[in-house]
């Protein structure tokens, strides 16, 4: 059966993750037939245990295969590359601390950082966690965070995002409206948070409007439920939240994008009829469909993409909604450069491993 028009452009709103360190023939088919907008990569994207020029040149190859199935020259290229906990990448790539210890070194080691992800062909890096460390218990975000309070979390996330913006790599806030204070774990089930939307403004948005001060081109979305400011669904799905405070009350104009649709807290919503359509209504713009959770299939991917086209044919999903998330795509993507695969210099790795200590002692 030929692949429709539409499903196509579902994947202009797609971020997929590939199955390993070569194209599996699912990946081939999801990869030629959805053409996603990007890929998301993680530590099962790189040879382990061999060495540097070896690794990489696997890495070169993966690359260049998604380019060719997808049949796009420009794409987002991403990768979850906090620091501390959060590195997919085998050494050399340098091991950065958290967040939380980063303080006055968060600028420079953002800028090195930016220097490694180029260096494999990175665009866009999901960084950096915007939310506040005030839950001590926090299982998912804790010392991912940049501080324990609004100010130091707002000041550091912001010097980290313009390290990243001055050596070409984009930037993206998460999670909105914020995770700090939860106590459960969105990957394993729903964190419920009752904060009023005072409460918001007080703490866990200051991070956030001090980034969009700055022009982040990205924020990301947080798959927790704010009951007492929309008690029916998630931030993801909630006009409540990303229209009414993220696009009208802190005026962000860039691109909004969900957090993984994979993980549990949210993954048996997008199965249901009408879930993307309201999603993209509640004001989010790109989607990720990791694969990296619960062994996730393709096959999941195809029935979200089937929704969209099914509410699209439907009209319950507005035209000029996808055009208008389209249009801040497109925007977006003209202005993100692409970059070779390449090995570093040696002194380059010495020096940021340096750094690396340096800021492990501030």
């Amino acid at each position: 059966m030929p692949i429709s028009q539409e499903l196509k452009c579902f994947g202009h709103h797609l971020i997929l993750g590939i199955s390993g360190t070569t194209l599996s023939d699912d990946d081939k088919r999801a990869l030629s037939e959805l053409k996603p907008i990007g890929v998301i990569f993680f530590a099962k994207n790189f040879l382990d245990s061999t060495p540097y020029q070896v690794w990489l040149e696997s890495f070169k190859d993966l690359n260049n295969q998604i380019r060719e199935y997808t049949e796009r020259d420009s794409m987002f290229m991403t990768l979850d590359h906090e620091g501390g906990r959060v590195i997919r990448t085998p050494l050399p790539i340098t091991r950065f601390p958290h967040a939380l210890l980063l303080r006055s070194h968060a600028r420079e080691v953002a800028k090195a950082t930016a220097v490694e992800l180029k260096s494999l062909g990175i665009n866009l890096s999901w960084a950096p966690v915007a939310d506040i460390f005030s839950y001590p218990h926090n299982p998912v975000i804790g010392s991912r965070a940049f501080g324990n309070t609004p100010e130091i979390a707002a000041k550091d996330a912001r010097e980290y995002y313009l390290g990243l913006q001055e050596s070409g790599i984009l930037g993206c806030a998460k999670h909105f409206p914020g995770h700090g204070d939860t106590s459960k774990d969105s990957h394993l089930e729903l964190p419920i948070l009752n904060l009023t939307l005072e409460d918001l403004r007080l703490r866990e948005l200051i991070p956030f409007k001090a980034l969009i001060e700055v022009q982040i081109p990205l924020i990301m979305t947080a798959h927790i439920l704010f009951p007492k400011i929309d008690a029916d669904v998630p931030a993801t799905l909630s006009q409540a939240i990303l229209k009414t405070i993220l696009r009208e009350e802190l005026g962000f104009r860039g691109v909004v994008v969900s957090d993984d649709l994979d993980m549990k807290a949210i993954s048996d919503m997008f199965i249901k009829a009408g879930t993307v359509a309201r999603s993209f209504h509640a004001g989010c713009d790109l989607f990720i469909v990791s694969r990296n959770i619960n062994s996730s299939s393709i096959e999941r991917t195809y029935q979200i993409a089937e929704d969209f086209v099914d509410s699209l044919s439907k009209g319950s999903l507005d035209e000029s909604v996808v055009e208008a998330a389209k249009e801040r795509i497109d925007k977006l993507l003209a202005l993100t450069p692409q970059y070779p695969v390449h090995a570093l210099d040696k002194d380059i790795l010495l020096q940021h491993a340096q750094l690396a200590i340096a800021s492990s002692y501030s």
